[in-house]
């Protein structure tokens, strides 16, 4: 330890001796641990951090599979006989979820709400901490209702109660009392609060109605591969017995851990953006590297000097070790302080969709990562820097009087692979954010189908209202809600055109469905007798449904393509009428008029009323800009009325001003109702919020390390001139031109980079290719991409090589020969 502590000690003093230096290296590290240590901190939290539940690997998600492979919720009837058939879990639970209005607190609050079925805690493993779970007199139809509610609702909706039996919740005009409150952080699924029995409601009994999603955990001992050959088993049997109740009937089951399917989609750009980082690492030690060889060929005396007295090349191999250490704990120090900061940067630009979000923090995980960073670069340049400085015979430079000449060609050779290397890893990285980026470009430039502009939204939960079925007067009430409210809306200044529908374009997108070309005779009475009517292919059709008011197409500048869109012919009493997408005509009646065909679309909102084709509109980008338009039925929501709708407003006047005057409006009708407001511009925004998010992060890297690449290229060229000055002065004093010597420093460093160009362009090509999942409207192998990114590395190289190369061509050879 003594011994160490002393080289720790030199170590110090050699890289004080050089400030300069010894700052640029530590800034490189320390940019380049930062950035690591930040993005791995998202990996870990997203991707690689356990569920906070107990025994997590056990609990998993099942879902029904399509006969064309496709994963789909389950059927209620088919959730109850495979939780009852298998042999493998040890409980199995449906849930479902979303955001509703909710009263009964201090004010109203639009709040996430999730009926889930008995055993839904247990396989979440996850109890109240005051109060108690459900009963099961709570999980029958008719019991009285209660709700379990989160920590975070309890303490901040109403008011953190010791007692409970005070707290009521309205929700869809049932009143819900709460009876326990789970522990903090529990929010599942997504982002919900409040609970209540699924079992308070009717039982579905269609095989076809895909509502329910559903978690597993299995038993003790039990593997996943068991799971699912016991679950497909089962799956393939109902298949077979229901076949006839139509094609949504299932013909598999599968089931995937849960951290898995939360992860899914965001898992290709997370390992993306690892790469990329590691890829900013290679280039800083790269940069790093070439500093300390350059240092190490300046120490060839004093090396040859302790060899001479006795040092053994291990003892000097160890100094050398120590001095990276010191290097690398001081830059991943700074790197540290700088992922703090960093983290909470990247928690501000992701998007809001991104799983796990709470769970990305510096924790100790993401340190013991960040340290065996530092200790792999120690070691990593240590042995590096060692191997090249004690090389050959250390005293033969006392025998050349300390010139340091002997290894410079070596060193200067080095110097030249190192810098091609980061050149080459740095053409990947700019060539990757070129891709997002074109990618990105090519979505903005994707025509949607509908304007964004001046548009403004508001998110209303009507309760729904438990009596619906009983009583269809409930229903026109709704509607003449729904206009009161869109009427008075048009009077706020500004406001030139209002309308609604379920759901609006690039936000949560439209459910789907089977609808049947058919006339008054051909229709069941019932829900459940449509099979043999869907078996019939050449009568049916695929589309997505949504419930719109005519004001909805003229807000969003859907273009009416032929017919006519809804107005006050369609009341609520009149025969009802639907609006077709273009894609939707083109498809089903491609050489035919759609007008006037009446087709039905029950199985969608209960309504077995038939729906007359009036007219077909144009398709839009309903899901994302870069998922191609769907085919879609438009019913008429004053016809049709739901519960959770959207209202749009085209306005040309401050939005501020609008959405105060709305919420006015919205109090007085519906005071139990509290209004979601937004610019579209924001759901267009949040709509390509993933790729922005890699854009700017590889882009951020690519320019980082071309910044790295341009130091190194300028380093290396500055110390080849500063060792061949003497050389330089020579050929000068000898009558060569300045545009001789100017030539032959920027040929060296031109060949060195155009290495690196060659490298890195056969490398990128390779790697590319495994982000094609991420790319749109482009190739993994763009070949503008690639040539735009050669030219500038290109461009860059020249200028870090002619700045060295010029002052060598000021070089005095009087001056020079007389310093020999």
């Amino acid at each position: 330890m003594t011994t160490f502590l002393h080289d720790i000690r030199y170590s110090i003093r050699m890289l004080l001796k050089n400030p300069s230096v010894t700052c640029i290296m530590i800034f490189s590290l320390a940019l380049a641990v930062g950035a690591n240590t930040a993005i791995f901190s998202v990996v870990y939290g997203v991707l690689l951090r356990p569920l906070p539940y107990p025994y997590p690997d056990q609990i998993m998600t099942v879902n029904e599979v399509s006969a064309k492979g496709s994963h789909m919720n389950f059927a209620e009837p088919n959730f109850h006989d495979a939780r009852s058939m298998n042999h493998t879990l040890q409980g199995m639970a449906e849930y479902e979820g979303g955001v509703t209005s909710v009263s009964g607190t201090a004010e109203p609050t639009r709040t996430f709400v999730a009926p889930v079925s008995k055993d839904f805690f247990t396989v979440m493993g996850v109890h109240p901490f005051l109060g108690r779970d459900f009963a099961s007199g709570d999980q029958i139809l008719g019991a009285a209702p209660v709700a379990l509610v989160s920590e975070n609702f309890w303490r901040q909706n109403l008011g953190s109660p010791t007692d409970l039996s005070q707290s009521k919740l309205k929700i869809e005009k049932r009143v819900y009392s709460v009876v326990g409150v789970l522990p903090a952080g529990f929010h599942f699924p997504a982002t919900a609060d409040i609970w209540y029995p699924t079992e308070l409601e009717e039982p579905e009994l269609g095989r076809t109605a895909h509502n329910w999603r559903v978690i597993a955990r299995l038993r003790d001992g039990v593997s996943l591969d068991q799971a699912r050959g016991d679950l497909s088993s089962i799956g393939k049997g109902l298949g077979a017995q229901y076949a006839g109740e139509g094609p949504y009937v299932l013909h598999d089951i599968a089931i995937t851990p849960l951290q898995e399917t939360m992860t899914t989609k965001i898992r290709p750009a997370l390992i993306l953006l690892l790469g990329a980082v590691g890829f900013l690492l290679l280039v800083a030690c790269a940069n790093v590297a070439n500093l300390l060889v350059s240092q190490a060929s300046a120490r060839d005396r004093e090396l040859a000097i302790r060899s001479a007295l006795g040092a053994a090349r291990g003892r000097l191999v160890r100094q050398f070790l120590t001095e990276a250490l010191v290097l690398s704990i001081a830059g991943g120090f700074f790197g540290v302080l700088a992922a703090v900061w960093g983290v909470d940067a990247l928690i501000a630009i992701a998007p809001k969709d991104l799983p796990r979000l709470e769970s990305v923090a510096i924790n100790l995980p993401v340190l013991f990562f960040a340290f065996a960073i530092c200790v792999a670069v120690a070691f990593g340049l240590g042995v590096f820097t060692a191997m090249r400085a004690t090389s050959g015979d250390l005293r033969g430079a006392l025998v050349e009087g300390g010139r340091g000449q002997a290894g410079s060609q070596s060193s200067h050779r080095l110097g030249r692979a190192i810098v091609a290397a980061q050149i080459a890893i740095t053409l990947a990285l700019l060539v990757g954010a070129g891709l997002l980026g074109r990618s990105l470009f090519q979505v903005l430039s994707v025509d949607p189908g509908f304007r964004t502009e001046h548009v403004l939204t508001m998110g209303l939960d009507m309760p729904w209202g438990v009596s619906w079925d009983q009583d269809p007067a409930a229903k026109a009430r709704q509607a003449v809600q729904f206009n009161e409210i869109f009427n008075r809306l048009r009077q706020v200044p500004g406001v030139a055109e209002v309308g609604a529908a379920t759901d609006v374009p690039l936000d949560e997108g439209l459910p789907d469905g089977l609808f049947v070309e058919a006339g008054q005779n051909d229709l069941p009475k019932k829900m459940e007798d449509f099979g043999k009517l869907w078996k019939d292919t050449s009568r049916t059709g695929e589309a997505d449904f949504c419930a719109a008011t005519n004001g909805y197409f003229r807000a969003l500048g859907i273009r009416l393509i032929r017919g006519r869109i809804f107005d006050d012919r369609d009341g609520y009493n009149a025969p009802h009428v639907a609006v077709i997408s273009e894609s939707l005509a083109r498809i089903k009646w491609p050489k035919q008029d759609p007008i006037g065909h009446t087709i039905e679309f029950g199985n969608m909102d209960g309504n077995l009323q038939l729906l007359t084709i009036v007219g077909i509109v144009g398709d839009i980008r309903e899901y994302a800009l870069e998922t191609p338009a769907r085919p879609t039925v438009y019913v008429n929501l004053l016809q049709r009325p739901r519960s959770s709708i959207t209202v749009v407003m085209r306005a040309d006047s401050d939005p501020q001003s609008v959405f105060s005057a709305a919420r006015g409006i919205v109090r007085d009708i519906a005071p139990e109702v509290p209004p979601n407001f937004r610019t579209f511009s924001q759901v267009y925004s949040a709509s390509i919020g993933s790729r922005r998010f890699n854009m700017i992060l590889v882009g951020a890297f690519a320019a980082t390390a071309l910044l790295l690449a341009i130091a190194g290229i300028y380093g290396v060229m500055s110390y080849t001139v500063i060792r061949r000055t003497r050389e330089i002065g020579v050929r000068m004093a000898l009558g060569a031109a300045q545009t001789h010597v100017l030539g032959m420093i920027l040929k060296q460093g031109m060949f060195t980079a155009l290495i690196g160009l060659a490298i890195g362009v056969a490398g990128s090509l390779a790697l590319t290719r495994l982000m094609q999942s991420l790319l749109f409207g482009v190739t993994a192998t763009d070949p503008i991409t690639f040539g735009v990114v050669v030219l500038l590395l290109t461009f860059v190289a020249l200028l870090a090589s002619y700045l060295p190369a010029r002052r060598a061509t000021q070089v005095d050879p009087v001056i020079a020969l007389r310093n020999e």
